[in-house]
């Protein structure tokens, strides 16, 4: 075990940027298995059971890093009104885009469009219904953004909650939280497993499916566990493994999900290791030992990770259409796939360019400053930092936020932000 420091700065963490491409090419390797692109029954049968999971893991690394990523990079004079405005413009313009589109590419087909599925896709709901045909609808991987968007409204009030807790209580409220996470697919699992709902990887109940895998108050543990981790690295508690013990543990875990039984097998076995890998890059980068996650190559895949979360499931879906839903030989199909994924990528880094910065950067800022030039806004800033906390929509939601614990930590936090942010 690594021994914990003293003090930890934060700062950039370009290793978990860099891993945040991993994972997202975890999540496409998962949907390409399955996609249709081998003729060989065998060899697609092996490529399918070695990539079960990649996709399961990929989607929990995403929510345990976001509520690490937000409690790292939480800003003590930040406001709820604040808070929620950034979130919405990192993730709802890029999902609209995409969200359009598939609608658009699904009514080309001939496909019906039904309104409440449009509805509940275009505003982020549809993971809070059952039926697998609203929670995929449109771009399917959406489903996971109607997560994230519970965890953004929450998070004001979950912080406060945290950072009320002792600094003793921390890792015991990580493990909780873990424990939750893997007990509780023994308790869906009660559960009536009809109507029966067929997954590419196996087949289990339809309400159990949904219970534990998508509905977002189930998977708000998991963004919680991260929240607690930012707090352990950031005030010096680590004492978890380095990095390449940590990914060690998670490829363990994934090979034991693939002999368990498919509710155990989605998040149970991956939970731990997935939390420590998280902190264990995030320590790493902060106490000076980057990894080679950190390389700039890696780092700016990352940077367009949400973006390219958003576009493979199109490509491959529309791609395969496009070529006549044939099936190939293994080399030519693994080819086929690397150009699927090339184009994932240049369809990313425009959406990332073109839809996500621009947005960050037009409505992250509060609606007065946004035609003010780069001078008046920080001149605006300056003259009106010390009363912005007065307004009674611009209270403070992190005001004293760990000052009383580590107040170097949390200015040098404010001061330079993360690099190592969610999707």
């Amino acid at each position: 075990m690594a021994a914990a420091a003293a003090v930890v700065r934060p700062h950039r963490l370009p290793s978990l940027t860099g891993m945040r491409f991993a994972a997202a090419a975890s999540v496409f390797a998962f949907h390409a298995s399955f996609a249709g692109f081998l003729a060989d029954t065998t060899a697609q049968r092996r490529l399918a059971d070695a990539l079960s999971k990649a996709g399961w893991v990929g989607v929990s690394f995403f929510f345990v890093l976001s509520g690490f990523v937000l409690t790292w990079s939480a800003r003590p004079a930040d406001s709820t009104r604040r808070f929620w405005r950034r979130r919405l413009a990192k993730i709802y313009p890029s999902h609209l885009v995409t969200a359009l589109a598939a609608f658009a590419l699904l009514a080309a087909t001939g496909a019906a469009l039904r309104p409440g599925e449009v509805t509940a896709n275009v505003l982020l709901v549809q993971s809070f219904f059952p039926q697998p045909d609203m929670y995929v609808s449109g771009n399917p991987v959406s489903w996971s953004l109607s997560c994230e968007l519970l965890f953004y409204l929450a998070f004001p009030l979950l912080w406060r909650a945290l950072r009320a807790l002792p600094a003793r209580g921390l890792w015991p409220l990580a493990a909780a939280l873990a424990a939750a996470v893997t007990a509780l697919p023994a308790a869906v699992a009660l559960l009536p497993a009809t109507p029966a709902l067929a997954l590419p990887d196996g087949t289990t109940g339809q309400w159990q499916y949904w219970l534990l895998y998508v509905f977002p108050p189930v998977r708000a543990a998991e963004f919680v566990l991260g929240m607690t981790l930012a707090r352990i690295v950031r005030e010096g508690h680590w004492h978890g493994p380095r990095p390449l013990p940590a990914a060690a543990l998670l490829g363990a875990g994934y090979a034991l999900a693939t002999q368990l039984p498919y509710l155990a097998g989605l998040v149970a076995t991956t939970i731990v290791p997935i939390a420590l890998l998280i902190g264990a890059l995030a320590h790493a980068d902060a106490t000076g030992r980057p990894t080679r996650l950190a390389a700039p190559a890696l780092v700016r895949l990352g940077e367009v990770s949400f973006a390219l979360y958003l576009v493979h499931r199109l490509v491959l879906i529309h791609g395969h259409r496009a070529l006549g839903q044939r099936a190939f030989t293994t080399p030519v199909a693994l080819l086929v796939l690397a150009a699927a994924f090339a184009a994932s990528l240049l369809l990313a880094a425009l959406l990332h360019h073109a839809v996500e910065k621009p947005a960050m950067r037009l409505f992250a800022a509060p609606a007065k400053h946004r035609t003010k030039t780069p001078r008046a806004r920080a001149k605006h800033s300056s003259r009106q930092s010390a009363t912005r906390a007065t307004c009674r929509d611009e209270t403070p939601f992190l005001a004293r936020a760990d000052r009383s614990q580590n107040p170097e930590i949390l200015a040098r936090s404010t001061a330079e932000g993360p690099k190592g942010g969610e999707r």
